[in-house]
């Protein structure tokens, strides 16, 4: 009676083993399917979310560029203008420098 005892205790042990294969592989289908679409899902979310990002980031950069060549036109102005001021300020002195009271020439005195 051993022998057939152990026959029976293996086959049934046999068969739980494999009804717990089947469970487990039809709840890893079923996992993968169902994780299968959300990955998908949170693929596309996040595909989105980089457009968005890289979209941000470009409008941000476009922004920071179109200030920056604002600033550099302004300062290009500035310096113009500080060049065109500066020629006058010092082509008056010079011009009333050279020319001193005291010299008859280049002025007419009022005593001839």
């Amino acid at each position: 009676m051993g022998k057939q005892y152990n026959k029976v205790q293996k086959r049934r042990r046999r068969k739980q083993y494999f009804k717990r294969r089947r469970e487990q592989s039809k709840s890893n289908m079923a996992l993968k399917k169902s994780s299968g679409s959300a990955s998908g899902s949170a693929k596309k979310a996040a595909k989105k979310a980089a457009k968005k990002a890289a979209k941000k980031a470009a409008k941000k950069a476009a922004k920071k560029a179109a200030k920056k060549t604002a600033k550099k036109a302004a300062k290009k102005a500035a310096k113009k203008a500080a060049k065109k001021a500066a020629p006058e300020v010092a082509g008056e002195k010079p011009a009333e420098s050279p020319a001193p009271e005291g010299s008859p020439e280049g002025q007419d005195s009022p005593a001839e």
